[in-house]
């Protein structure tokens, strides 16, 4: 049976829709959506991603409306922070700011808050957030050089994708894997399922 709800992803992430894919949900759409993500003053993590995840579900439920298009569909959106403490690491872009996040992780504990809000055909809004501890092991120097070098840290929360190389930093993990990816499977799937979206019919095909 094939998937006949509609759902746009708020979001350009591969991970994300390789994710959605993992337990046999397509998107019909993505849709990302540029806001500013700017932390605001002494702002928590947990409530970045959760004003984040909002902020672009709703800029898309913005873009969509009045579009027949788009008539009944699911909206979901997600956002990943990474934090040291109350400190926001940011999602990299420069190599000295990838630098500066792996030296600051090595042999520390982090927590990985993902935001995920689902905007519903009735526009009913459900957002949850969820929280991963992570720990790394001590860098060594050559470890951060050959990281910095593989690229594997552009545009990531932290300075890091889990699902690569950095997956050999991990000490210890409590709590979700995919949240660290960037989509907490069990969650989503359980908001989506709560409000009446068929998770399981691209279970065939997945």
């Amino acid at each position: 049976m094939a998937q006949t709800e509609k759902l746009i992803l708020a979001s350009g992430s591969p991970r994300r829709v390789e994710l959605l894919a993992q337990a046999g949900i397509a998107p019909t759409r993505l849709m990302p959506m540029d806001i500013d993500e700017t932390a605001k003053r002494s702002e928590h993590p947990r409530s970045l991603a959760r004003r984040l995840s909002t902020g672009k579900a709703e800029a898309a439920l913005a873009a969509t409306k009045g579009d027949p298009a788009f008539a009944g569909s699911y909206i979901l959106a997600a956002d990943t922070v990474v934090s040291v403490g109350r400190r926001i690491l940011p999602k990299t872009e420069m190599i000295d700011e990838a630098s500066s996040a792996l030296h600051l992780l090595s042999g520390r504990s982090h927590r990985v808050f993902t935001g995920v809000c689902l905007i519903t055909p009735d526009r009913t809004v459900r957002q949850k957030v969820i929280d991963t501890k992570v720990r790394f092991k001590r860098l060594s120097t050559a470890d951060i050089e050959h990281y910095l070098a593989s690229g594997q840290w552009r545009g990531k929360a932290g300075g890091y994708a889990i699902q690569g190389i950095a997956g050999s930093f991990v000490v210890k993990l409590v709590g979700s894997y995919t949240n660290v990816v960037g989509l907490p499977l069990y969650e989503t799937l359980a908001l989506l399922a709560g409000e009446g979206f068929d998770v399981h019919a691209g279970w065939a095909d997945a």
